[in-house]
């Protein structure tokens, strides 16, 4: 057990050179991801905090329909 985690250790913390090229394509999806996320966040908050305002906006108005149409 001692000598895998070792090994791992080994591998994990030995510095090696990676050859690999990430275009523009990468970056861009990771903008457009992570946008994405954000963009997602922010519009649920909206929909939670919202949808009750204009519940309670739409009961108002017909509360005030109705006690103008009790009056006349």
């Amino acid at each position: 057990m001692y000598k895998l985690i070792l090994i791992l250790l080994f591998f994990i913390f030995l510095p090696t050179q990676s050859y690999a090229y990430l275009g523009p394509g990468v970056g861009g999806g990771v903008i457009a991801a992570t946008l994405g996320i954000i963009v997602a966040i922010f519009v649920g908050l909206f929909g939670l905090i919202w949808f009750p305002i204009k519940k309670l906006f739409k009961k108002k108005r017909e509360n005030k329909k109705n006690n103008h149409q009790k009056i006349d």
